[in-house]
């Protein structure tokens, strides 16, 4: 994947390029311009640095050579592109290798998908439609085709339950028309071009501290913070359902078809969650996804995904459901769960979240 790719994508999703989630910024690893105009300005600000990739309206003279990378010694990179990453049902083209178009959420599931395409909350009824197949998927297991497509990506993940890691000004920003800023187009303003990145990043931390809810700033400007908050509120399980999007848009890639999501209408043991009221992985988003097809199981963590049997498979979703090693032996052998745990930790996966590893041995 080209490095412009890898940065509009970033950009759009919302989320960290690998190598950036958690380091000092300096500047903005991506910045989407509205208007070329007001490349020089930006240029000659600090919300950009060495490392950053600028995308600009045309195709911006700068006076430096071209490289296909972030200038480590000194200067961005400038990317020309056309079309827009802003109106819903834009399509942006860089260099007539690279196209992605945007849709918003409530029509895609009309629209048919011809290549890469970014999903987005434009207003309260993609919102409402979001809303609607997440509780579904939730209740009946069943995901809509559109979303979990291998080409379709959802942006602006950080306000839909996705959580605030590795989203902000060190990620992304949006410079509109008028030189307003964002993190994106539909997000509340958090500065002008002009201002400092200190001041833009504590503007930010300011807005996400007004919300009982993470990232009440990508989406902003396009939905009442009270009401989206109120679903996220009621739906604690919501970076879960984008986790499980991503699982099954990965084995939809690799050719495996449609695949069921443990939590999401039933468990590969149903009798495993017997008895429970909250299961320990309801709410983990980072915790391992298991999902199974007729054929086989699978286990989904970290962006990695291994293909294990339907047994191994019971006894990972016990140990995922109840948290610790004494919960789940009351549903399947000790020994075997052990041994379970202990191959994936050998590989670099935890089945249980760092707060209940000390819980139940």
């Amino acid at each position: 994947m080209s490095v412009a790719k890898r940065h509009v994508m970033s950009w759009g999703v919302g989320r960290a390029l690998p190598g950036r989630a958690g380091e000092p910024a300096v500047g903005a690893a991506t910045v989407v311009l509205e208007n070329a105009d007001h490349l020089a300005q930006l240029l000659g600000s600090d919300l950009v640095g060495p490392h950053s990739v600028i995308l600009s309206p045309g195709a911006p003279d700068t006076g430096a050579p071209d490289t296909g990378v972030p200038d480590s010694e000194g200067a961005p990179l400038v990317v020309g592109y056309e079309g827009s990453l802003s109106e819903p049902g834009g399509d942006l083209s860089i260099d007539d290798d690279f196209f992605l178009q945007s849709q918003d959420y409530a029509t895609s599931a009309y629209m048919s998908v011809i290549g890469a395409t970014l999903v987005r909350i434009t207003e309260e009824t993609d919102f409402e439609a979001f809303l609607a197949d997440a509780d579904r998927a939730r209740a009946e297991g069943g995901f809509v085709s559109f979303v979990t497509d291998p080409a379709v990506q959802l942006a602006d993940v950080s306000a839909l339950g996705g959580g605030p890691a590795g989203d902000g000004p060190g990620t992304r920003l949006w410079v509109g028309p008028e030189g307003e800023l964002s993190v994106s187009p539909g997000g509340s303003r958090i500065g002008t071009l002009g201002d400092s990145f200190a001041t833009v990043h504590a503007a930010w931390e300011h807005l996400n501290s007004t919300s009982d809810q993470p990232c009440p700033v990508s989406l902003g400007a396009v939905l009442p913070e009270p009401e989206r908050a109120a679903a996220l509120a009621e739906r604690p399980w919501l970076g879960r359902y984008l986790a499980a999007l991503n699982a099954v848009r990965e084995l939809r890639a690799r050719g495996l078809g449609e695949a069921r999501v443990s939590g999401f209408g039933g468990r590969l043991a149903p009798a495993a969650e017997t008895g429970i009221t909250r299961p320990a992985d309801l709410t983990d988003a980072s915790l391992p996804l298991l999902l199974w097809t007729d054929e086989a199981a699978y286990l989904h963590a970290s962006g990695r995904t291994f293909r294990i049997n339907r047994s191994a498979g019971e006894l990972a979703e016990a140990l995922l459901v109840h948290g610790s090693l004494d919960a789940a032996a009351a549903h399947a052998d000790r020994d075997a769960l052990a041994k379970v745990e202990s191959s994936f930790a050998a590989a670099g996966v935890a089945l249980r979240s760092g707060e209940l590893l000390g819980a139940g041995k």
